[in-house]
């Protein structure tokens, strides 16, 4: 029997900071630059009740774990619930199994930190949030982490969602965060520009962003929804988490593809490479740089081993047995 620990969401609250999620983040992509395996997700959407099954896995030797995640999301419960298995990387045995939920924002605002840390300018100290939720915040404390912000500027479509994220964060943060008015009002002026919606049709016009700013667009894995307009993905030096992604589910690649701003070329790198140095991130001021985020199991994988063996560092968790097929096939 393979013993594997079995870690709640409340057991793996505040085992790591924000800085530590990046670092393992970052280095979980530096080995897929370098050729672990990782592939995008897999949706299977359900029409009644609507909801949908989604997973997606990685491999990281170097860091001697894999999984990913698998989660539902909406049906009758109209909410979701997140599965992490975690493999040990060389004998294949099962470790870990973590409700991933509470991590979620952590791991994925983290992977917007590596991009931002590999393609921002290094000066950069304006942020435009655009978005005031959960994985709001996990991109603005990842922000944070890897610049030193001054000035946000936080818009969302509804004005007390954006006060409280705002007064919240302005807590949180050296910098100062405000709530403004509209999401141009937000990204005039801004370094760095995250969106972090729900929204289906673009958040703000392209043609306010500045040269030299970066963008990351985390909101949306599906086809037939974007956050970002044609004019901005086409004036970027485009960085999806994984290349393959891109012509999967990134609403803002595959429609302004369509429209004809851009064609497949457009890909300049995937983050991995970018991380591991085989292609550069930016390389001069002036450029427009962009990160699409739509979730992979490198950020799942990477920060679920961390978790786990700070878990194990501090007797956290139960033991629940697995048995090998060599075994349990009788």
């Amino acid at each position: 029997m393979a013993e594997t620990l079995f870690l709640t969401s409340e057991q793996t609250r505040g085992l790591a900071d924000m800085p530590e999620y990046v670092e393992a983040v970052r280095e979980g992509y530096r080995e897929v630059g370098g050729g672990a395996p990782a592939e995008p997700r897999q949706k299977l959407v359900n029409g009644d009740p609507p909801g949908f099954l989604t997973s997606y896995l990685a491999v990281l030797p170097e860091t001697g774990a894999m999984g990913g995640y698998t989660y539902a999301a909406g049906f009758g419960a109209a909410d979701a619930h997140f599965f992490l298995p975690l493999f040990d990387a060389e004998s294949g045995e099962p470790l870990a199994l973590l409700d991933g939920a509470a991590m979620n924002p952590y791991k994925t605002g983290a992977a917007g930190g590596v991009a931002a840390d590999a393609l921002a300018r290094p000066d950069a100290e304006t942020a435009a949030i655009i978005g005031s939720g959960t994985q709001a915040r996990g991109q603005l404390r990842a922000l944070a982490a890897v610049r030193d912000l001054t000035t946000v500027n936080v818009y969302s479509t509804t004005k007390a969602n954006r006060e409280s994220f705002a007064a919240e964060m302005n807590e949180e943060l050296e910098a100062a965060v405000g709530a403004v008015a509209s999401s141009d009002a937000a990204v005039e002026g801004a370094d760095i520009v995250v969106t972090a919606t729900n929204a289906t049709e673009p958040v703000f016009d392209g043609d306010v962003l500045e040269p030299g700013t970066h963008v990351t667009a985390m909101g949306q894995y599906d086809p037939s929804a974007r956050e970002l307009d044609a004019d901005t993905v086409a004036r970027a030096k485009y960085v999806p988490d994984l290349r393959a992604r891109a012509f999967s589910d990134s609403g803002e690649f595959l429609q302004a593809r369509e429209e004809g701003a851009i064609d497949d070329d457009h890909v300049h790198a995937e983050l991995g490479e970018v991380v591991a140095g085989e292609a550069p991130g930016r390389e001069n001021r002036e450029e427009i740089t962009m990160f699409d985020s739509g979730g992979t199991g490198v950020e799942t994988v990477a920060a679920g081993y961390m978790l786990y063996e700070r878990a194990r560092a501090e007797g956290l968790g139960s033991t629940i047995e697995f048995a090998p097929a060599s075994e349990a096939l009788r």
